[in-house]
């Protein structure tokens, strides 16, 4: 089965680069876009073997899982572009229901199907990481920036040994191709980058976002290079920076760091 888009995405003008396999899809896209490339376009493969992930660690896609990046040209700042991944987030998580139901009908509800956003860019299946986001940036001449937001999903194999326990969707039970999850991403991606609209509807994509956040209301900590911040995950603010609330009463925004939630919270923050 070859990678197709969906029929929302072709008739909003997505364009579409499948390869068999690649080192990144994230440093394909960032190429192109240095060479000119202005998108929509969605860049694609099922073996990806030089991929990485937030903090540069390696995300490496074995074949049978989606490795898959959109390039868009947007007219924002940086700190507005960086608030599409909560878009993206959103998007994956209506891809992975909507697949997982007409997969595996009678597993919708059990607790390992539950799809969550866990701030801020992981997609859990229950307490499980089963996708990661990476969004990069670089400024385009005259044009905003070019931004590639990159979605790994786990759908045949999932690494061991990291940080927060990781599964795929066929230990799930889920019996889907990666092409088959890609097309429906591409059209779910075409609903919420429209709603997001150049950050202008960021409100509203928070508001979506906050009703499927991992560990809202619930203890965290956060590393934050050499410090830890921990309290209560309190909700996320307008520019999307995680708020939690420290013991004293303090709301502590944080832009970026490793979160342990509930019983891991206390690990996080030993």
């Amino acid at each position: 089965m070859a990678f197709t888009l969906g029929p929302r995405a072709i008739s909003a003008g997505y364009r579409l680069a499948a390869f068999d396999h690649i080192g990144s899809t994230n440093a394909e896209a960032l190429s192109r876009a240095r060479d000119g490339e202005r998108g929509p376009m969605w860049f694609v493969t099922s073996e990806q073997t030089a991929g990485r992930g937030r903090r540069h660690r390696p995300w490496i896609a074995p074949r049978g899982n989606l490795a898959s990046s959109i390039l868009e040209t947007i007219d924002a700042s940086p700190a507005v572009a960086a608030t599409l991944g909560f878009a993206a987030g959103l998007a994956l998580e209506a891809a992975l229901k909507k697949i997982s139901i007409d997969a595996s009908p009678g597993s919708a509800g059990s607790d390992d199907m539950k799809f969550s956003l866990k701030w801020p860019n992981d997609v859990l299946a229950g307490q499980q990481k089963l996708a990661g986001i990476l969004l990069e940036a670089e400024a385009v001449a005259g044009e905003g920036l070019a931004v590639v937001v990159g979605i790994g999903t786990n759908v045949v194999a999932a690494p061991e040994g990291t940080p927060t326990p990781a599964t795929s969707l066929a230990a799930l039970g889920v019996d889907i191709g990666a092409e088959e999850l890609f097309t429906t991403l591409s059209d779910s991606w075409t609903e919420f980058r429209a709603i997001w609209d150049h950050g202008r509807g960021f409100g509203e994509i928070r508001r979506l976002w906050l009703e499927r956040a991992a560990g809202l209301g619930q203890p965290v900590a956060v590393h934050t290079g050499g410090s830890t911040v921990a309290g209560t995950f309190d909700t996320i603010d307008d520019t999307g920076c995680m708020m939690v609330r420290t013991s004293s009463g303090d709301r502590v925004p944080i832009s970026a760091g490793d979160v342990y939630f509930g019983s891991t919270a206390s690990v996080g923050a030993a």
